[in-house]
């Protein structure tokens, strides 16, 4: 797998940001470009990517194309399908988003977010915008979230089958789904469980850490990658036997030195194992 975060160093070109992403030791990155962006200055960005052997891992598309409100569903939608075109072109391994919800707040829980109807409702969402792009080198990925689809691997491959489309594949995050203490105390079986179940599907995989607060009620912090209770050891050993190109992603660091830190325990982890990042 190849290890990746964010780029906080400024850069002007291509081959600077390929140079700031292997100064930090990356061999995989988010991509640098948004929609909109000319076909020469992508093309020049994977041209930049390929000569440093780094792995651009996943266009973000955040945006709730579930929104209550007409004109926010639209636009998200369009997003959407701009992001996932991004991809395609600049070839990223995948285009990822969140289902969206149909509450107050984009990615927040909602007592609707479960039910089949919006089950239905991704279904439609997902297929308008893997058809609308059609895409062949990336894929459409719903990254697993703690209240909403996919919430589990048994949901996760419910969603896949209802979709029916080759372009719409996997985004691991396994922090998301530790969503109780019975998940959290056996997150290494649930890593395992869900790796096994979609492993060739996963396009891209968030590493970050959760810890389990001692206070009532039920309270779970995301935290760095080693200052929680996720099996970091379980996580890197289970993907080890996948796609060798596989992005794993630190993410939702408020500094430098934090992903420093963060990067510093995955490859330590890493090294015990034999396993290259």
């Amino acid at each position: 797998m190849r290890l990746g975060g964010p780029v906080f160093e400024k850069y002007a070109t291509p081959a600077d940001w390929a140079a700031a992403v292997r100064r930090l030791g990356y061999r995989a990155a988010y991509c640098p470009l948004k929609p909109g962006a000319e076909e020469e200055e992508i093309q020049a960005y994977a041209a930049a990517a390929a000569a440093a052997n780094i792995v651009i891992a996943e266009v973000g598309a955040w945006s709730n194309p579930l929104s209550a409100d007409a004109a926010a569903r639209s636009a998200a939608l369009e997003k959407c399908k701009g992001c996932l075109e991004l991809a395609e072109r600049i070839g990223a391994r995948c285009c990822v988003n969140i289902t969206g919800s149909r509450g107050a707040k984009w990615d927040g829980p909602c007592e609707l977010d479960l039910t089949v109807e919006t089950f239905d409702l991704i279904v439609t969402t997902a297929r308008e915008i893997v058809d609308a792009v059609r895409p062949r080198r990336t894929a459409y990925t719903l990254e697993t979230m703690p209240w909403m689809h996919p919430d589990s691997a048994d949901s996760y491959l419910k969603l896949l089958a209802a979709i029916d489309r080759p372009g719409c594949a996997v985004h691991f995050d396994p922090v998301n789904l530790v969503n109780c203490p019975a998940r959290y105390f056996r997150n290494d079986d649930l890593i395992r469980d869900f790796v096994a179940r979609l492993g060739p599907r996963i396009r891209s995989c968030h590493c970050k850490d959760v810890l389990l607060q001692q206070h009532l009620t039920v309270h779970l912090d995301e935290v760095r990658p080693g200052c929680g209770g996720l099996d970091h050891r379980a996580l890197l050993r289970a993907l080890s036997g996948l796609d060798p190109d596989l992005p794993l992603m630190l993410e939702h660091l408020p500094r430098a030195e934090e992903y420093a830190a963060a990067a510093a325990h995955v490859r330590t982890v890493a090294g015990e194992l034999g396993v290259e990042v």
